[in-house]
């Protein structure tokens, strides 16, 4: 069965209210049986979601980015394109293709990009250490490049990290680069800092306007935290968590509910922002957690930006087709 994927016209337009899924495929270790049956639950839950996108991750080593203790141990996972092909066929709705430069050369990264030729859309991530590209010889930006030269028709989608913007004030000239190579949308890192989200968007838009830029779409993360573990660990990826909203969720008496409930209002927030700017965004939903009470809780706040992007969810939403009024929650 053929995907219907609408999702390069709706990027190539910079359509608002697009909606990714999220996961992190199986650590390597999982036996194959217990992956097709993880598979088959992820398929079972999202084939009727009316998302425009399932994420899959390439999740790294990041040792090297903190001297902070990670707060889960680290294990490999199997390779997305791969849990994509052999294990999510049955799921009819276009793959964005996470792949981390981390620890590969030239030569490496042209033979994936050679190798996956059926791969439509992509993010490519940099290294996390500075460590990383000097043992390497081989960046981000040289990652464009080979794209350009071995895959030019592969859509890809750029990181960006709204808490970078609060240290360094250059994210939305980050965005602007990468757009420069190649980027056509961009998925940020998991958000619960409303004002450093939208200090981003402020410059991004204001830039834009001054230089006569069309603005790309930027999908922001949203995710349940349903423990101090979890919040704590969220800390460790670099996540900021305001000082009052850690305090607050901490002392929850259901941590979970009041996660969700703030991540659905940080989505309506921005939403109606970027209405007013005429900004085009858009939000992924993933689960950090792979304990089944914080999945669900996932596919419940899924369910509410589904519902808050409702009115902007057609074949013709362009750039700048927010109403003025977003939902409240």
């Amino acid at each position: 069965m053929q995907i219907i994927d609408n999702l390069s016209h709706r990027i190539q337009t910079r359509a608002s209210g697009l909606v990714f899924y999220s996961l992190t495929p199986p650590k390597i270790t999982t036996e194959a049986e217990r992956v097709a049956v993880i598979a088959q639950n992820q398929v079972a839950r999202l084939k009727d979601k009316n998302i425009d996108g399932l994420i899959l991750y390439d999740i790294q080593d990041e040792s090297t980015r903190t001297d902070q203790e990670r707060t889960f141990s680290f294990i490999h996972t199997i390779r997305p394109e791969v849990y994509s092909r052999d294990y999510l066929a049955d799921l009819q709705v276009p793959r964005i293709i996470y792949k981390s430069i981390a620890n590969q050369s030239k030569e490496q990264f042209t033979d994936w990009l050679r190798d996956n030729q059926s791969i439509d859309y992509a993010v490519l991530v940099g290294a996390s250490s500075q460590q990383q590209v000097e043992a390497t010889r081989f960046s981000l930006n040289d990652a464009y490049e080979a794209r350009q030269q071995h895959a030019g028709k592969l859509l890809i989608g750029g990181v960006t990290i709204p808490e970078r913007h609060a240290k360094k004030g250059d994210e939305h000239l980050r965005i602007f680069r990468k757009m420069d190579q190649g980027c056509r949308f961009f998925v940020s890192q998991c958000v619960y800092n409303l004002n450093d989200t939208k200090n981003v968007l402020s410059d991004y838009y204001y830039h834009a306007n001054e230089q006569g830029i069309e603005m790309s779409p930027i999908i922001f993360t949203l995710a349940p935290c349903g423990s101090l573990k979890t919040l704590q660990f969220m800390e460790w990826l670099g996540i900021q968590v305001p000082k009052w909203l850690y305090n607050d969720l901490k002392h929850s008496k259901d941590i979970l509910e009041s996660s969700t409930t703030t991540a659905t209002r940080i989505a309506a927030e921005i939403a109606a922002y970027a209405a007013e700017k005429r900004i085009p965004v858009g939000f992924n939903v993933e689960s950090i957690s792979i304990k089944k009470e914080e999945i669900n809780a996932a596919h419940e706040l899924l369910q509410n930006v589904i519902q808050l992007v409702k009115p902007f969810r057609t074949e013709n939403t362009l750039q700048g087709s927010w109403q003025q009024t977003a939902p409240a929650y």
